[in-house]
C-alpha cells in the first residue's frame, strides 16, 4: 500500500470514529436486567485499625481538597460527626495520594429523600481520581432499596461496568457501609497498560464485586480505555441531581 492510501485510509478511519463518539448517547451503555437479588444485609461497622490512615473522624475536613482547585479547601458540611455534601461546593478528594488500598467508608441516604431513578440520592466514590470533574473509576452510591434504574448503575455497580452480585441495600436513613480491596492499574514505559485495575467490594458486609477486572476509568457515555496515571486520590462526587445531598462518616484507608 502507498503512504498517500496509507494516510487517507487512517484520516478516513479517525473520522468515522469521531463520528460515532459524538453519535453515542449515554442510554448505550445502560444494562437494566437481570435485576441482582435482594439481601438483608447485616451490621457491618468498623472502626479503623492501627496501622489505617483516618481520612474522616466525624471532626474536620484536614484529609480532603477541593477536586476543582486542590489548593483550596474541601467545603462539605461537618456537623454531630457527619460530612455531608455540599453540591454548589463540588466534588471533594484526599490530599493523599494512593495506589493498592483498603479503604472502608459508611453512607447514608436522608430518609426523606425525594426524587427517583439516578436524580435518588446519587454520589460516587472515585478510587481512583483521574483529573477534574468525574475523571476517574467509580463505585456507585444511590438510593437502591426501592428505586429502580439501569442495574449496571445502582448502588454497588462499578459505574456502567459491572452489575453488583446482589443488592444488600438498606432503607433511606440508615447507615450503610463499602469495603474496598483496590488494586491499581500499571503501565508501561510506552503507556500501554502492563496489569489493568481490580477491585473486590463488600457493601453492607455482603460481597457485590469479587476481583473484577475494570476495562478503564469509568465513563457516563461511551466506552472506558485506560490512559497512563500513577498513585491517585480518593474523590467522593457532589452529584448535580436535585435530591436532598446524601452524607457520609468513619472513613479510613489502610496502604497494601
Amino acid at each position: 500500500m502507498t503512504s498517500k492510501i496509507l494516510m487517507t485510509t487512517l484520516l478516513a478511519g479517525s473520522f468515522f470514529m469521531v463520528q460515532a463518539q459524538q453519535k453515542a448517547k449515554p442510554e448505550d451503555t445502560e444494562v437494566w436486567e437481570p435485576v441482582p437479588e435482594k439481601v438483608t444485609p447485616g451490621e457491618a461497622r468498623i472502626e479503623a485499625p492501627s496501622d489505617a490512615t483516618v481520612l474522616f473522624d466525624g471532626k474536620n475536613l484536614d484529609q480532603w481538597v477541593a477536586t476543582a482547585d486542590r489548593s483550596k479547601p474541601a467545603q462539605w458540611k461537618v456537623a454531630d460527626g457527619v460530612m455531608t455534601v455540599n453540591k454548589e461546593a463540588g466534588n471533594i478528594e484526599t490530599k493523599k495520594e494512593f495506589e493498592d488500598y483498603q479503604l472502608h467508608i459508611e453512607w447514608k441516604i436522608p430518609e426523606n429523600i425525594n426524587l427517583e431513578g439516578q436524580s435518588r440520592g446519587n454520589s460516587g466514590i472515585f478510587l481512583a481520581s483521574t483529573g477534574k470533574g468525574d475523571a476517574g473509576y467509580e463505585l456507585q452510591v444511590l438510593d437502591s432499596y426501592d428505586n429502580k434504574t439501569y442495574v449496571n448503575g445502582m448502588a454497588g455497580s462499578i459505574y456502567k461496568q459491572f452489575v453488583p452480585l446482589a443488592n444488600p441495600t438498606k432503607k433511606p436513613g440508615e447507615w450503610q457501609s463499602y469495603d474496598v480491596f483496590w488494586k491499581a492499574p500499571t503501565f508501561k514505559a510506552d503507556g500501554s497498560v502492563e496489569t489493568p485495575a481490580r477491585v473486590t467490594v463488600l457493601l453492607n458486609g455482603v460481597l457485590v464485586q469479587n476481583n473484577v477486572e475494570l476495562l478503564g476509568p469509568t465513563q457516563y457515555i461511551g466506552k472506558p480505555s485506560y490512559k497512563p496515571h500513577g498513585a491517585s486520590p480518593i474523590k467522593l462526587q457532589a452529584h448535580g441531581d436535585k435530591s436532598i445531598p446524601i452524607s457520609f462518616r468513619n472513613i479510613w484507608v489502610r496502604e497494601l
